[in-house]
């Protein structure tokens, strides 16, 4: 088989005997397992709210679950280690199927989720997520959560540090899926920090201090001064440039508009051929032609008008 086969095989049997050990052993709180092969046999660590309940009276029912892993799922010599849960309110197996079956049992969302969301605060998580999905209040399915506190959703810290556990709850119109996330007291996130005060350098970043000390950190502080006057005086004198500049680019301008103005001048100055006395002839000689126009429409008016009267 090759080796990809083999890691979805271990996966998909893996699943199936957590189901299976949810099934046989949710009265006694099942709060997780952890499976590990060894040469001698396959060994099986149980979490459990009530290992008593797991073991059975003088181990009946370990027994029992040991014979069904063997049968039904053809592990070599199983061997079953209990413990113990030391705080059932940080364990989100645990958790989430509280929270299911106190919906079983009628509570009301919001106050289910209210009041279990506290206890795992109280516990002394950093952070708490719970998500109810289906029909929760009517027919139609919907999303609710609860939030306290921190919580990571994306990258390693999410599947290493959030403890994550579902459930279900089935009620008559449907069934709720349980959702919970719990970040334990004292995990230590990638983005934590700490601010000490009163700490010596030398102390906590010995490789920083030794560096600072050979490039000469003083000398450059002490140099800074006589470099800001070295800018001043650099930026003085760009302002002195520009400042001419602009005097220079005002001068040629102004020598611009005075060509411009002598030529306008000389221009004026141009005599048009044949002189103002031909140009006063012409205007005469065309007032003359307006003014006969005007006189040959006038006794033309005068002529109709007279016909008309004829007639009538």
């Amino acid at each position: 088989m090759a080796d990809e086969h083999q890691f979805i095989e271990n996966g998909l049997q893996r699943s199936q005997i957590d189901e299976f050990f949810q099934e046989e052993l949710g009265r006694a709180g099942y709060g997780g397992m952890d499976v590990a092969k060894t040469p001698m046999g396959t060994q099986i660590v149980l979490k459990a709210e009530k290992p008593g309940m797991v073991i059975g009276k003088g181990g009946e029912n370990i027994r029992k679950v040991t014979t069904a892993l063997e049968d039904r799922f053809n592990l070599e010599d199983p061997q079953i280690d209990v413990q113990e849960v030391e705080e059932p309110d940080l364990n989100a197996r645990i958790v989430a199927d509280r929270l299911a079956n106190a919906l079983e049992r009628g509570w009301y969302f919001r106050k289910a989720g209210h009041t279990t969301i506290d206890r795992i605060m109280e516990a002394g998580a950093l952070g708490a997520e719970i998500v109810l999905s289906g029909k929760v209040t009517g027919a139609r399915s919907r999303v609710e959560k609860f939030n306290r506190g921190y919580i990571k959703h994306n990258g390693e810290p999410a599947e290493e540090v959030v403890d994550h556990g579902q459930g279900v709850a089935v009620m008559k119109l449907g069934t709720i899926g349980v959702d919970v996330k719990i970040i334990p007291p004292g995990a230590e996130l990638p983005d934590d920090f700490e601010v000490s005060e009163d700490m010596d350098p030398e102390e906590v970043v010995p490789d920083a201090v030794e560096v600072n000390e050979a490039e000469g950190v003083e000398e450059l502080l002490e140099g800074e001064p006589e470099e800001a006057d070295a800018d001043a005086e650099a930026a003085a004198e760009e302002a002195a440039d520009s400042e001419a500049e602009a005097d220079l680019d005002e001068d040629v301008v102004e020598e611009v508009i005075e060509e411009e103005v002598d030529a306008d001048e000389e221009f004026d100055e141009v005599e048009v051929p044949g002189g103002d006395e031909d140009v006063e002839e012409e205007l005469e000689e065309l007032e003359e032609d307006v003014e006969a126009e005007a006189e040959e429409l006038v006794e033309e008016m005068e002529d109709e008008d007279a016909d008309e009267g004829g007639d009538a």
